[in-house]
Parts: structure tokens; C-alpha cells; sequence
């Protein structure tokens, strides 16, 4: 990750939202749009743990997990440049959210349920809450809901939604 997050311009561009909403293939658009690069938070955890997320739940617990999230999202706060997609937990925690909120561009992904479920269906191995997703949207939603940003993904291309984060971007400089 880059180390300077200065001025607004600099700030990490940071995607959450729930699982299955499009963080991943959104930020990598956004990524190519603007020419910085692109980190996935799940993809970071699992190279730094040597092992996959499944795995750290199984082995280590969850808690074990979210304080891994929270470690790098501090690191994060003292960075910028980047485009990052957040896990769909990530962001929940209140000190986590507040953080992101005052040192990033933050944006949160939505879809309505009948979407994240035909989503999830397609390609829902390895992520290991997903069995509970229907419960966790309704635990997670307020979290989402104090994100300032919120794009819905439900009937629209990522490319469409990337340039929407991209020009949000661009206007809140």
C-alpha cells in the first residue's frame, strides 16, 4: 500500500458492503479507471496468515480474524493511494467504520436480497458465513446504512457502478 495519504485526493478509495454485492470486481475497476492499485482486505489477511479464510475461522476463531481486519484497516488509515475492497464484516465494528469514514473515501455496496442470494449460488465457496447470509444482512445492516456513500448493484454492470464511484470520487475533492 502507498504511504501517502495527505490530501483528499490521496485517500484510499475503500469498497465494503455485504458479501455478494460486488466489492471485489467493482474495485478492480475502479483500480484500472484511475490508474492506482488495487488491494483486495480478504486477499491481503490470507497472504499475510499463509493460510485461507476458511482455515483462520476454523483454526483460529473468528475474533482471531476481525482483529486481523482491524490491524490492517489501522494500517490503512496511515496510507493512501489505493483502491481497497473491505470484506462484508470489515466495516461493522463502529471503531472500524469510524476509522475508515475519517481517513478514507468510503463506499458501501447494496443489493437486494433475491440478488445476493442468486450471487452467492454462483460462486459462494469459501466464504464460511455464508450458510447464515439472510441473518447476518439484517445483524450488518445498520452498519452499512451509516456509510454515507451507497450504491446499489442489484441491476447494474460493475463498470457502471465503478465510474458512479469514480465521479462520487472526483466531486468530493
Amino acid at each position: 500500500m502507498n504511504n501517502a495519504p495527505g490530501d483528499k485526493a490521496a485517500r484510499h478509495i475503500v469498497i465494503t458492503g455485504f458479501m455478494g454485492t460486488g466489492k471485489t470486481t467493482t474495485g478492480q475497476l475502479v483500480a484500472q479507471l484511475l490508474g492506482r492499485p488495487f488491494y483486495d482486505m480478504d486477499a491481503l489477511i490470507v497472504s499475510r496468515a499463509g493460510k485461507s479464510i476458511p482455515e483462520i475461522f476454523a483454526q483460529d476463531g473468528e475474533p482471531a480474524f476481525r482483529q486481523m481486519e482491524h490491524d490492517l484497516l489501522v494500517q490503512m488509515a496511515r496510507t493512501g493511494g489505493d483502491v481497497i475492497a473491505t470484506g462484508g464484516g470489515a466495516l461493522v465494528p463502529d471503531r472500524n467504520r469510524q476509522l475508515m469514514k475519517l481517513h478514507t473515501f468510503l463506499v458501501c455496496l447494496t443489493a437486494f436480497p433475491h440478488v445476493i442470494e442468486a450471487r452467492l449460488q454462483a460462486d459462494g465457496a469459501g466464504r464460511p458465513l455464508a450458510a447464515g447470509w439472510r441473518d447476518l444482512l439484517q445483524i450488518r445492516a445498520q452498519a452499512y446504512a451509516d456509510i454515507d456513500y451507497q450504491i446499489d448493484t442489484s441491476q447494474r454492470e460493475p463498470q457502471a457502478v465503478a465510474e458512479e464511484i469514480v465521479a462520487l470520487w472526483q466531486a468530493s475533492q
